[in-house]
C-alpha cells in the first residue's frame, strides 16, 4: 500500500481496494479456510482448501495517507455499490432483458443483503482529486 500511494500522490490516480475485511485493530486471528461454500479448518487436507484473511482496513488506510495520498473508507460493499447505483442500473438491465430480469434482480438483493457488509471497499486518490464516487458524504 505505501508503494501504491507513494505514487499516486507522485503522479495522481485512484485505486480501489475491496476483499473481506474489518475496520481494525482487531484481535485474533483472521486466516479463514473454506470447502464447499462453508468454513473449514485452515490446517485440515493442506492444499484442498481456499485459504483467505481478513484485511484490516483500517492499517490500509493509515498507510496510504503516510505515504501522502488520501484514503477514502473503508465502506461497505452495500453501501459501495448502493453509491454507485445498483438499484437503477439493475431495474434497467431487468427491463432491457425480460428473461433474465428475475435473476438479475435476485442478484442485486444478494450483494445488497447482509452479505453486501462482508466485503469493504477502500479508495485511495491523491489529495487534491475529487471524492470518488460513493465515497462522498
Amino acid at each position: 500500500m505505501t508503494a501504491l500511494a507513494r505514487r499516486i500522490a507522485a503522479q495522481g490516480g485512484a485505486m480501489l481496494a475491496i476483499d473481506y475485511g474489518y475496520e481494525g485493530p482487531a484481535l485474533g486471528d483472521t486466516l479463514q479456510a473454506v470447502r464447499g461454500h462453508g468454513f473449514a479448518n485452515p490446517f485440515d487436507t493442506p492444499g484442498t482448501l481456499d485459504l483467505s484473511a481478513h484485511v484490516d482496513f483500517t492499517t490500509l488506510a493509515a498507510a496510504a495517507q503516510g505515504a501522502g495520498a488520501v484514503a477514502w473508507g473503508p465502506i461497505s460493499q452495500r453501501d459501495l455499490l448502493g453509491g454507485l447505483g445498483i438499484d437503477t442500473r439493475a431495474t434497467a438491465l431487468a427491463r432491457a432483458t425480460p428473461d433474465k430480469a428475475e435473476a438479475i434482480l435476485a442478484d442485486r438483493a444478494r450483494l445488497m443483503s447482509d452479505m453486501g457488509t462482508l466485503f469493504r471497499a477502500l479508495a485511495v486518490t491523491r489529495a487534491d482529486w475529487p471524492v470518488p464516487a460513493a465515497f462522498g458524504a
